[in-house]
């Protein structure tokens, strides 16, 4: 999913973060709009950076 599709998906659901799963199910870590956007504001931005190219999984992780 790319940064503009999160957004998106956040703001069409109200939510405050995103809940990210792995390819086994494990849900491993949230991103905010707030981390979003300052991602979509840098300088590097494209509109091809994927989330699983921002974000890095850290601490515990849990199954749905």
């Amino acid at each position: 999913m790319t940064v503009e599709v999160a957004l998106s998906v956040l703001d069409s659901s109200r939510a405050g973060r995103l809940l990210l799963c792995d390819e086994d199910g494990r849900c491993t870590v949230t991103v905010s709009r707030a981390e979003l956007s300052a991602v979509r504001d840098s300088v590097g931005y494209t509109d091809r950076i994927q989330l699983r190219d921002i974000v890095h999984t850290s601490g515990p992780s849990f199954s749905l």
